[in-house]
């Protein structure tokens, strides 16, 4: 995939919008099936940010126990990546050589258009430290781990409540924004808590229920 060139006067620094990037992966055979090892080749920046929109993507697949069975390990993937401070990421080839369908993106991009637009008003390149700070990485690398392996639990209804949590890391990563990813850690750690709490409680009701019967 080639990604369209940077404005130089962008203060991106060679990161792409969200939009322009959804843009160039809707263009062309819509049967074409993407791979993950072309849409990271020209990214800089933004790599980990796209890898972790491709991540998100099946998360909002309706179909109960299959959207966090493929969305979270691939969160997962990402986190530990971040938190182990890689500068690029690196996958499997196997992984490597499969993506989403471009029918999928440009059904995902149609759907996102308008909050895009929005997106691109309020959200901008800023806080640097907090996307290139050693320590800033690998705090976001473990949170994305932590909700990667709530995803991934077979727990009713929360595939697309995680998914759109994540679009957050997706959107200050690609953006380059670090107050919006400053907002994405106060939101995951409330969801790690919360669920984290509801999880130890419905496992102390199993095992209390487990002791009744023998």
């Amino acid at each position: 995939m080639t990604t369209s060139s940077a404005d130089p006067q962008d203060p991106r620094d060679g990161a792409e919008s969200t939009r322009s990037l959804l843009d160039d992966m809707a263009r062309g055979d819509p049967a074409e099936r993407l791979r993950l090892v072309d849409l990271l080749a020209d990214l800089q920046q933004s790599a980990f940010g796209m890898l972790l929109f491709i991540g998100v993507l099946p998360s909002f697949i309706p179909i109960p126990g299959v959207a966090g069975g493929i969305s979270g390990p691939l969160v997962m993937l990402v986190g530990a990546q971040l938190l182990l401070g890689l500068r690029k990421p690196w996958l499997p080839r196997f992984i490597a050589i499969r993506g989403p369908a471009r029918h999928s993106v440009v059904r995902f991009r149609d759907v996102l258009a308008k909050p895009l637009r929005w997106l691109e008003k309020v959200v901008r390149p800023r806080w640097p430290a907090m996307l290139d700070s050693r320590l800033a990485s690998a705090f976001t690398g473990l949170l994305l781990l932590l909700l990667g392996v709530l995803l991934a639990l077979p727990i009713p209804f929360t595939n697309y409540l995680f998914g759109l949590l994540l679009l957050v890391y997706v959107f200050a990563l690609l953006e380059r924004d670090g107050m919006l990813l400053l907002g994405a850690w106060i939101l995951g750690i409330v969801a790690i808590v919360v669920f984290g709490v509801s999880l130890k409680e419905l496992a102390q009701v199993a095992l209390h229920s487990v002791d009744k019967l023998f």
